[in-house]
């Protein structure tokens, strides 16, 4: 048998039996080498070791390939490990090996990559240096210094990451501390655990939230078996928790998370438009109940100049309680599980505040109309009112993200139907109630 014969059965029998360690080995060569050594062998005997093989070694690989070996190894590759490689190709590379595979492959491969557009995977950087923790600091250095793609790439770049045999994440190295440290010492030795990470389908929430109390040069990202698949970066960080800021407080007011300063008028008006027959339909309401005392109102005319006041000062409360409750929420500050302690915080501001405005109303109104009964009408009214929007104010937001919704979207537009009906209500149900108490005219 030639010496040829002899080393293909030896690396045949290599693959098949110790794949791990072929990826090994694999990754160690350059990456012209190991495409020639695989090329003539069947995809089922490559594709586990190149499958076990670091995403970037992999992906170097991948490019080093002829397109006849690389599209026999994604055509039979397990949909996640293909897309670990194919993510961090330039377009027009992946756009050409998608379209050299078979059309099962294909579909899998784009359903995987199209992650939706506010998801970590989205935002993520697939072209992240991984290493194993076996290998020595010397070993991860050189490796480090030999991957020109992650060189150019790392300018400001702190964190490596570390991760077993089946590319699983299991800690974090400092780049200061692994060129510090010995040279033979094992990365298993030098590790730091991992902060956070987040899912591919995570959405910018599970980001923003990562962020807290936490000082992150990266975020890891996982695919759903915990294999590292990238890394959303320090800048793209910052960016989503501003954007993310900045989208809760356009939606407060029923503008979509969507409109930007210059989106084209038949965009914005499309995403505006609803919200404003909602509103309209909620201020339909209020008026309803204002009709219902039109007799009191045609009587006492006086309570049409005070019902502003009331209804004004009662929606200041909601929205005071609104915003401090979907601030909490965005920030994870209070969970769902504290509304008793939130509603009853809300409930005693709102007393507060509502018997210390009463107060200062109470003057001004008898001054102005010479009626303890009208006095004492608005003043009731308003500790009514405000007690009522206090609790509208801080429960809404709370009953929306119970219901999976959410809060800054819907929140103000709920909230001023109820403050609108809460005020307008409760001023002129008291005026009825006390009718013998006021001044006629």
């Amino acid at each position: 048998m030639a010496a040829h014969d002899v080393s293909d059965a030896l690396t045949r029998a290599f693959l098949a039996a110790h794949p791990e360690r072929a990826a090994d080995r694999l990754e160690e060569m350059d990456p012209d080498d190991a495409a020639a050594l695989l090329e003539p062998l069947p995809a089922a005997l490559l594709t586990p070791a190149w499958e076990s093989m670091l995403p970037d070694a992999g992906r170097e690989l991948l490019r080093a390939a002829s397109p006849a070996l690389a599209r026999k190894a994604l055509n039979l590759m397990q949909p996640p490990r293909a897309v670990a490689l194919l993510a961090g190709l330039d377009e027009d590379e992946r756009t050409q090996l998608l379209a050299s595979l078979s059309e099962v492959a294909q579909r899998d491969l784009q359903r995987l990559l199209a992650f939706p557009a506010d998801s970590a995977g989205a935002m993520m950087d697939p072209r992240v240096l991984t290493l194993r923790a076996d290998l020595s600091a010397a070993a991860a250095l050189e490796r480090l210094r030999r991957d020109s793609r992650n060189r150019r790439s790392a300018h400001g770049r702190r964190m490596l990451y570390v991760v077993d045999d089946s590319h699983r994440l299991i800690g974090r190295i400092e780049l200061q501390d692994l060129a510090l440290a010995s040279p033979d010492a094992p990365l298993s030795g030098l590790l730091d655990p991992v902060d956070a990470v987040v899912n591919a389908l995570d959405d910018k929430d599970a980001i923003v939230e990562a962020l807290e109390d936490r000082d992150l040069s990266s975020l890891p990202v996982v695919d759903g078996d915990g294999h590292l698949i990238g890394v959303v970066r320090h800048d793209q960080l910052l960016r989503t928790a501003r954007e993310q800021a900045v989208t809760d407080i356009q939606t407060l007011f029923g503008a979509s998370a969507d409109e930007r300063a210059l989106s084209p008028v038949g965009f914005t008006v499309a995403k505006r438009l609803p919200w404003l027959q909602i509103n309209l339909l909620t201020a339909f309401l209020a008026a309803a109940v204002v009709g219902v005392f039109e007799d009191t109102i045609a009587r006492f005319t006086a309570l049409a100049v005070l019902l502003p006041v009331v209804a004004g000062q009662s929606g200041n409360t909601g929205a005071q309680a609104l915003a401090v409750v979907i601030r909490g929420l965005a920030l994870r500050e209070v969970r769902l599980l504290q509304w008793p302690a939130i509603l009853r915080k809300e409930l005693f501001v709102a007393l507060i505040n509502g018997l210390g405005v009463a107060a200062t109303t109470c003057i001004a109104v008898y001054l102005w109309s010479g009626s303890s009964g009208l006095t004492l009408v608005i003043g009731l009214s308003m500790v009514a009112s405000m007690l009522i929007a206090g609790v509208a104010g801080a429960g809404v937001p709370l009953l929306l993200t119970l219901f999976r919704l959410d809060p800054a979207q819907s929140s103000s537009i709920v909230l001023t139907t109820v403050t609108d009906i809460a005020g307008f209500f409760s001023f002129l149900g008291i005026a009825t109630l006390l009718a013998h108490l006021l001044p006629p005219g």
